[in-house]
């Protein structure tokens, strides 16, 4: 206790350890769990930090090597600044699963981390062996419409995108904004997101500077679809999984474009758009049979 104020815990589950890498001039928080199999490296979207996957972690450590990030400005790892990019991300990624030493992963990327794990995986072939997207879209196939409030887009992206907003706005609204508004609007399944989630995301975005790295994200969103466009002419040979649930055919309609590899497909109905927090038993197995094929 400080001054009555109880400091947040971190919360964990039974059978993961936490570590910080030091990297690409940060330090990145990150879980792990699992002794044997394959390397598979998890990587959140918004608004969210590896506790998005605490529910699919131990169903995949028993046969993999488990490895969730948080990414740069997300959860425990050190904040952003505010030049923040998916370039950045991207190679912080790069040099995190350098610094694994466990060979070639798999990667599974979820919501707006597709934009820099595309970069990772097209920069870096030889360090990857299958890229599995989740509710994932790129710039430059589509994701940029999520931002048109006209065409049903939502609000939120271009709040988090201009310079300053979010500190004026949502900094000090935590438990309001992600409580009231982002996860109630994108779940679907009840009490997919309890106290204790909300606890653990509040705690981390309420962080000084915590909504940093979110608004790289999506300030890079905006801006990189031309440049995705032209990296796609050289189609990525890794084999894909995609999967979707509240945004229908859009993973698998946006890896079709840069896929010059074997894509598979899996869509979840009545699961909204945190699908690890909302069906972790179906995306476990539709991921393990997945990964399974991969390594043969």
């Amino acid at each position: 206790m400080i001054m009555g104020t109880q400091i947040p815990v971190r919360a964990t589950i039974p059978g993961v350890e936490h570590h910080d890498a030091a990297v690409n001039g940060t330090v990145l928080h990150y879980v792990s769990a699992g002794r044997e199999g394959s390397p598979i490296v998890l990587v959140h979207g918004f608004p969210e930090s590896w506790w998005a996957f605490h529910k699919l972690i131990p169903l995949l450590a028993g046969t993999h090597r488990v490895f969730a990030l948080d990414l740069r400005g997300f959860g425990d790892s050190a904040v952003a600044g505010d030049d923040f990019t998916s370039s950045m991300a991207a190679e912080d990624i790069h040099q995190f699963v350098r610094h694994l030493a466990s060979g070639p992963v798999h990667v599974l990327a979820q919501d707006i981390s597709g934009g820099a794990v595309y970069r990772f995986v097209s920069g870096h072939p030889e360090l990857v062996r299958s890229l599995v997207g989740v509710e994932m879209g790129l710039a430059g196939f589509g994701l940029e419409g999520f931002g048109d409030v006209t065409q049903g887009g939502s609000w939120h992206i271009g709040a988090l995108a201009a310079p300053g907003i979010p500190d004026l706005l949502i900094a000090g609204r935590e438990r309001e904004v992600l409580g009231e508004w982002a996860f109630p609007t994108m779940t679907t399944v009840e009490g997919a997101v309890g106290e204790e989630d909300l606890d653990e995301f509040v705690r981390v975005f309420a962080r000084d500077g915590g909504w940093r790295g979110a608004a790289g994200l999506y300030r890079s969103m905006l801006a990189e679809g031309e440049e995705f466009r032209a990296r796609a002419a050289v189609p990525l040979a890794v084999p894909m999984l995609a999967v979707g649930s509240s945004g229908g055919a859009f993973t698998v309609q946006t890896l079709a474009q840069i896929s010059g590899g074997p894509l598979s497909a899996v869509e979840f109905d009545e699961v909204g758009h945190h699908v690890a927090l909302e069906a972790p038993d179906r995306l476990a197995t539709a991921v393990a049979d997945f990964l399974a094929d991969v390594d043969g």
